[in-house]
């Protein structure tokens, strides 16, 4: 499976991934342009565009047109934002791809960016905010990013803040999307059941789209020397926390290797972590582990939640099995285990055209480069015993440790001497 790339004039490049036995069609605009982008002032902004996208176009006046055209057929609509990129999809029956084209460049071309709208959206996003810092479960993730990059554009939350939320008003989104909305800085992935005819649509709605140059974000400069950890002191009944080390950037050479590692400890309820933590200590109801890749950087986390009192054992025991993979070779059913867990995912994700057309459309967005899931799944499947242990070895060290820790503790005392690997 590859998709057919074509660029048009203005620079924009369009991906069309065919998909004959499926009866839908995704179209995903994508932008690089996300929270990493932003100025401390305005952080917040391209998530806060994100929702002013839905709120009127000078076609579709108001959120409910909008909102209307695409509930009357049936299709699912939505957009999200990251620290790197923004995105906006229609996924829809195939024979209705020229309205979603309509629709989504619509908004993205002609929204009004009404100020009393911004007013509106700003409380919502406000309270967005809140609902998050009063969820430990949900906010650990972006404590434990504090942690790793401080006041860099990576430590920033996506949604920004009380205060910078207030800054932001119609004449910033317009220069905003003056900034970073051009066709060079964009992607638009279709995927699904279309034909030749979806060629010509792109071309239809975006080709008189002029071209700008864009700006790039601020490059990471990663100095850790020793174990780190943060402490927000709250009272709750549960301790949520992240203990995780700095790993690889996108495209790095040892992404598969890192992507079985992550799969045998904590990804499925048959790894390690979840095995030695929920099975056999009772200590944890969830407990996970992520790989995150920026252009610049990258990071392997796990993210448990414990009562209180269990919060040392269970740092403990993460920390032993990462050092089991650093010291010791994984058993071949193990490994195989891994393989097939990754490679049976992909094959899920590819009867979706959504998450066909995201596949495709982040990694030319990213990476400018187009890795086929057959690519991918040899890459996975070559990954051996010790290059999971090299690979463990290389990340697991005590100088990379970072602990963030959501919870009713006053003291990070407690907490450094149990964090080391030897």
């Amino acid at each position: 499976m590859n998709p057919e790339i074509t660029k048009l004039k203005n620079n924009l490049q369009v991906l069309v991934t065919k998909l004959p036995n499926v009866a839908s069609a995704t179209t995903l605009f994508l932008v690089r342009a996300g929270s990493r982008y932003e100025q401390k002032k305005q952080n917040g902004i391209a998530h806060f565009a994100e929702h002013m996208f839905f709120k009127g176009t000078k076609k579709r006046p108001t959120a409910l047109d909008i909102s209307s055209t695409v509930d009357s057929v049936g299709a699912e609509f939505n957009a999200f934002t990251a620290k790197e990129f923004t995105g906006f999809y229609i996924k829809a029956a195939s024979k209705h791809l020229p309205l979603s084209f309509d629709v989504l460049t619509d908004m993205i071309l002609h929204s009004k960016f009404d100020q009393r709208e911004i007013d509106r959206e700003r409380g919502v996003i406000s309270e967005e905010l809140r609902m998050n810092l009063d969820t430990p479960a949900r906010y650990i993730s972006d404590f434990f990013e504090i942690l790793l990059y401080g006041d860099h554009p990576l430590g920033w939350h996506i949604t920004g803040t009380i205060d910078s939320l207030k800054n932001i008003n119609r004449e910033d989104f317009i220069s905003y999307l003056e900034q970073f909305y051009q066709p060079r800085n964009m992607v638009v992935s279709v995927s699904g059941g279309v034909g030749n005819e979806i060629l010509k649509i792109p071309d239809q709605y975006l080709s008189d789209l002029s071209d700008k140059d864009v700006k790039n974000f601020l490059p990471v400069k990663e100095e850790q020397k020793k174990p780190a950890i943060k402490l927000m002191n709250k009272k709750t009944e549960q301790a949520h926390f992240c203990l995780g080390v700095r790993a690889y950037p996108r495209g790095h050479e040892n992404r598969y290797k890192l992507a079985v590692l992550n799969t045998i400890l904590g990804v499925s309820m048959s790894s390690r972590l979840f095995i030695q933590l929920r099975e056999r200590r009772g200590l944890a109801y969830y407990v996970r582990s992520t790989v995150e890749e920026y252009t610049d950087s990258g990071f392997f986390v796990t993210q448990v939640g414990t009562e209180p009192k269990n919060i040392q054992e269970a740092t403990k025991v993460i920390l032993e099995e990462f050092n089991k993979l650093s010291a010791k070779n994984v058993l071949e059913d193990e490994l195989k285990k891994a393989k097939e867990y990754i490679k049976g995912k992909i094959v899920l994700e590819l009867e979706d055209s959504r998450e066909v057309a995201s596949m495709f459309g982040l990694q030319q967005l990213l990476e400018n480069k187009i890795r086929t899931p057959e690519e991918i799944m040899e890459n996975v499947e070559r990954v051996s015993a010790d290059n999971v242990k090299s690979t463990a070895s290389d990340i697991f060290r005590d100088s990379k440790l970072n602990l963030a820790i959501i919870g009713p503790y006053k003291e990070e005392g407690e907490f450094v001497k149990i964090l080391k690997l030897s």
